[in-house]
């Protein structure tokens, strides 16, 4: 990745793409092409959970990158995703479904930028069941919090296993999700995260927000209230950490295949602003 110190803030994820489209941020996007497209859905209860969990994500192939993008379980349109296959990234990055684009442009972020090449630390996510995988995995993202006990987290898209580390060390939180509804410990969960923002030390989002387009607000939100952003993604795992230093101060990116499809080791890619503490 460019070193953003190089650039100036961006504004958001329609500056960005536009940069990608001119073919500021790698090769000629006239001449990439996405090779495979398709769609995962999944779902899960962990064992001695109550939730279940239900995920469907659009994921394309540039080269040996695979991006992604989570929707809502009714909102993926299969012969949009496979009508993909053979299409230019220039011709796809003006596609009218959001989640098209974002899943175009974190492949070819990603093929251009490797995350085993950008980011700053890779932590192992060793085999395990899936309560166990999604234990770790939310301890190494909440480590990126850099927080006190005591300090109130906003956590915009819900993770239970988020929320456990999060009470085990102290801290108090906001669950928001668009959703709604309650958090495993019967928590309400709120839906409007940028009322919250102002009441809580720090914000930890979902990469889901690139999706569902809440990114941009809730950036433009915690920059305007100094407020810490860290983002954990599986969503636009590559275009979230372009961010850096443009409001957000940490980035978990997994991309895909994502600690829930298998049992063995799978890896994260953590980011940080120059110079903030590990």
């Amino acid at each position: 990745m460019t070193a953003q110190a190089d650039r100036r803030p961006l504004s958001g994820v329609t500056e960005l793409t536009a940069l990608a489209r001119a073919g500021a941020l790698g090769p000629d996007p006239a001449d990439s092409r996405v090779s495979v497209a398709f769609t995962t859905r999944q779902g899960a209860r962990h064992v001695s959970r109550d939730q279940v969990y239900r995920n469907t994500v659009i994921s394309v192939r540039i080269g040996d990158a695979v991006g992604s993008c989570a929707v809502e379980p009714d909102d993926a349109d299969d012969a949009a995703v496979t009508d993909c296959v053979g299409e230019t990234v220039a011709d796809l990055l003006a596609h009218p479904d959001t989640a098209i684009r974002t899943a175009v442009l974190d492949a070819y972020l990603m093929h251009a930028h490797p995350h085993h090449l950008a980011a700053a630390r890779h932590v192992v996510i060793g085999a395990g069941d899936s309560l166990a995988k999604s234990m770790t995995r939310a301890s190494a993202v909440v480590d990126l919090l850099d927080a006190a006990p005591g300090q109130r987290v906003l956590v915009v898209g819900v993770v239970n296993s988020l929320l456990h580390h999060l009470r085990a060390r102290g801290l108090e939180y906001v669950p928001c999700d668009l959703k709604g509804g309650r958090t495993e410990w019967d928590e309400p969960i709120v839906t409007d995260a940028l009322a919250a923002v102002a009441d809580c030390d720090l914000v930890l989002a979902s990469g889901m927000t690139v999706g569902n387009g809440s990114f941009e607000p809730l950036l433009r939100a915690t920059t305007a209230a100094d407020r810490p952003l860290v983002v954990f993604a599986q969503t636009a795992s590559a275009i979230v950490p372009w961010f850096l230093g443009s409001g957000v101060t940490a980035v978990s990116a997994e991309p895909y295949p994502f600690f829930w499809l298998h049992g063995g080791p799978t890896t994260l890619h953590h980011y940080r602003v120059p110079g903030r503490a590990r």
